[in-house]
C-alpha cells in the first residue's frame, strides 16, 4: 500500500506531541509564577453612611506608608478615641502641605476602613489653621488639587487696539 505525502510518521508525531507538553508545561510554570506574587488592592472602600468627624492634633505626617497601605500622606493624630491614621492621599497641593505640620489642631471628616487588620481613616475633609481643604469626593474618590489659575492684572496705562489701531 502507498502513503499519502501528507501523513506523519510515528516519529514524527512523538517529536511534536513532545514538543506541544514542553511549550504547556513552561506556560503552566509561567502562569503559577505570576499568581503567586501578593496582590494589593488598587483601591479601598469608602462608606460615606458611616462618616465621622475625629477633632485631633496632628502627632506625626508620614509619607511613606507601610506595606499594604493606602498610597500617600497619613496623618497621625492624638485624639480622645487615641491615635487616629488619617489617610489624606498623595494629591494635596503644595499650599496645603506646607501649611500641614505637626502640633496643630485638626477636624478630620471622613470614614473607618479596615485595611490589612488596622484601621484607617479615610478623610473626605480636612480643616485646620481657618481653612478647609476637599481630599476626597462625597463617594470617597481622592481629589487632585486644583492648578490656581493666574489672570493677568490690569492696569489703566495698557491699551489694546484692535483692527488697524496704532503699532
Amino acid at each position: 500500500m502507498r502513503r499519502s505525502r501528507f501523513t506523519l510518521s510515528d516519529r514524527t508525531m512523538a517529536q511534536l506531541l513532545g514538543l506541544l507538553f514542553a511549550v504547556a508545561s513552561i506556560s503552566m510554570q509561567a502562569q503559577v509564577t505570576s499568581v503567586s506574587h501578593p496582590q494589593h488592592p488598587v483601591t479601598v472602600g469608602y462608606d460615606r453612611a458611616h462618616e465621622i468627624t475625629i477633632n485631633g492634633t496632628i502627632e506625626k505626617l508620614v509619607s511613606h506608608s507601610a506595606p499594604g497601605s493606602p498610597v500617600g500622606l497619613h496623618l497621625l493624630l492624638t485624639a480622645p478615641q487615641g491615635t487616629i491614621d488619617a489617610h489624606v492621599g498623595p494629591y494635596l497641593s503644595k499650599d496645603t502641605l506646607a501649611n500641614l505640620h505637626e502640633g496643630i489642631p485638626v477636624q478630620v471628616l471622613g470614614a473607618m476602613e479596615d485595611v490589612h487588620g488596622k484601621q484607617v481613616l479615610l478623610a473626605r475633609q480636612l480643616i485646620f489653621a481657618g481653612r478647609m481643604v476637599n481630599v476626597r469626593t462625597a463617594n470617597g474618590f481622592l481629589l487632585l488639587p486644583q492648578p490656581q489659575r493666574l489672570t493677568p492684572a490690569k492696569s489703566e496705562n495698557s491699551k489694546v487696539e484692535v483692527n488697524g489701531g496704532a503699532r
